[in-house]
């Protein structure tokens, strides 16, 4: 069965919540009322050529295990931020061509640049920290970032509640401050998806093993690692810092395209 298969046909049971991983910091979350919502797809090979203007190596090193025409029929197209591994124009193209129409959630240069990429602002809902929008069993809300640069200073994480079920948090691309902690401490989020990039100003593995010992999750998830060879962070390094806090049983390593189930039940 393919990941996409998987996606359509898989019954999530009452208080669980599923995922798929896409690679980079994209994801499929998928709820018990069937609310499927995709969260930062980057399913081309776009950033190649970006990489090789400013001298990086962002030649994808793991094939996507979905194709853009897959993510039509997704109940909302939820982005972080702007940038191209994030909001891909080679994604969003032909998504659009296959019949795709969100709707689309995005803070403010996001939604400005899905604009110019013809995306209609009838299909766009803007975002900002606090901002909740429900979509059946499944409520996702927006939450504080930091941004790399100043090229996009509208970075948002979010917040997925399940109805009877469990809280997820994907931090986002950020920077670490103690206000990640402060602005989702009180969701007590059971699965904290963290990236791993420090690369690139975000999260260091020493730094989300920190917020996993703040917020407290059961499960914390590393990504953003994996893609390209110039931004490659090993994820067991989020298990090295982990280790001396006592939270090591919270790692957990996902494979690309395959489905992750929370209550990880027996």
């Amino acid at each position: 069965m393919t990941p996409a298969d998987d996606i359509r046909t898989f019954e999530v049971p009452a208080g669980q919540v599923a995922l798929w991983w896409l690679g980079q910091a994209g994801f499929v979350v998928k709820s018990p009322g069937g609310r499927i919502v995709v969260l930062d797809p980057y399913l081309s090979n776009s950033c190649k050529a970006l990489g090789e203007q400013i001298g990086v190596n962002m030649d994808r090193m793991v094939p996507p295990p979905l194709t853009a025409r897959d993510l039509v029929g997704v109940d909302r197209y939820v982005l972080t931020h702007s940038h191209q591994d994030h909001l891909d124009p080679e994604t969003i193209g032909p998504y659009r061509a296959a019949g795709g129409a969100g709707p689309y959630l995005a803070p403010a240069e996001t939604a400005e640049k899905l604009e110019a990429m013809g995306v209609p602002r009838a299909q766009i809902e803007m975002m900002w920290p606090n901002k909740a929008v429900v979509i059946g069993d499944l409520t996702l809300r927006a939450t504080f970032a930091i941004p790399l640069g100043g090229d996009d200073l509208t970075h948002v994480g979010y917040l997925m509640f399940v109805a009877g079920g469990p809280t997820v948090y994907f931090t986002g691309d950020t920077a670490y401050h103690d206000v990640l902690a402060a602005a989702v401490s009180e969701h007590k989020p059971d699965v904290m998806v963290a990236v791993i990039n420090p690369a690139f100003r975000n999260l260091s593995p020493a730094e989300a093993a920190q917020l996993t010992r703040q917020l407290d999750p059961k499960v914390v998830i590393p990504c953003h690692y994996d893609l390209f060879p110039d931004n490659h962070q090993p994820p067991q390094m989020l298990r090295t810092n982990l280790l001396p806090l006592g939270l090591v049983d919270r790692y957990r390593r996902l494979k690309h395209g395959r489905r992750f189930l929370f209550p990880e039940i027996a």
